[in-house]
Parts: structure tokens; C-alpha cells; sequence
């Protein structure tokens, strides 16, 4: 049995283009600045914990 792409594509792009009149730009930006401070501190948590564990089994 053929897969018909022509209709999982007009549905996937029917999709999108429904959805991106309500995502303002603002959004996106206030999300991608909070996936930035959110991954650096993720990091530093990080980096804080594997010192401590390395401190702890010094003593």
C-alpha cells in the first residue's frame, strides 16, 4: 500500500500555517532568552554538584 505524502504534507503545512498567526514574536524571544538562562544554570548546577562530590570523597 503507496503512503500518500501530498495529503500528510497539505495537513502538516495546514497545521502550521493555522498556529503561526497566534505565536507572537515576543514569545519566541522571552523563550529562547529563558532556554538560555535555564541551560546556564543547569550548568553551574552542575559543575557546583560534581565539586562537591569530588570534596566529599577527598574526606
Amino acid at each position: 500500500m503507496e503512503s500518500n505524502n501530498t495529503l500528510q504534507i497539505g495537513t502538516a503545512s495546514g497545521t502550521l500555517l493555522s498556529v503561526m498567526p497566534n505565536i507572537v514574536s515576543e514569545d519566541i524571544l522571552k523563550t529562547i532568552i529563558l532556554a538560555v538562562i535555564g541551560a546556564i544554570i543547569s550548568f553551574i548546577i552542575s559543575l557546583l554538584l560534581k565539586g562537591l562530590t569530588k570534596f566529599k570523597k577527598k574526606h
